[in-house]
């Protein structure tokens, strides 16, 4: 099972980005996943996490309103809409995928995209 993220860039503060996160492996069956943060000094969050099956969506408080998280279940792929960027959103931006290698519940970590919103 792999995860590959791709989206992240350079953009100015009050910008837009969009991150995708593919995830491959014919035996997976993903139960939910999630975009995480780690900025430099800080501890890793969590930034927006969706459930697979019924869609039900959970945001980190500092991005409430701004990033909207989506998924494609054809194509076991998930999106981090980013609006109005501020310049505290930068930092690695990391996928999750976890779910079931039967009988086996497996945890996937990508290996980050990089964000940088300048002021």
């Amino acid at each position: 099972v792999q995860v590959v993220e791709s989206g992240g860039g350079l953009v100015q503060a009050g910008g837009s980005l969009r991150l995708s996160c593919a995830v491959s492996g014919s035996k997976f069956s993903i139960n939910a996943m999630g975009w995480y943060r780690q900025a430099p000094g800080k501890q890793r969050e969590l930034v927006a996490a969706v459930a697979w099956g019924d869609g039900s969506t959970n945001y980190g408080d500092s991005v409430k309103g701004r990033f909207s998280i989506s998924k494609d279940n054809a194509k076991n792929t998930m999106y981090l809409q980013m609006n109005s960027l501020k310049p505290e959103d930068t930092g690695v931006y990391l996928c999750n995928a976890g779910g079931f290698v039967y009988p086996d519940y497996v945890e996937v970590w990508g290996q980050g995209t990089l964000v940088t919103v300048s002021s």
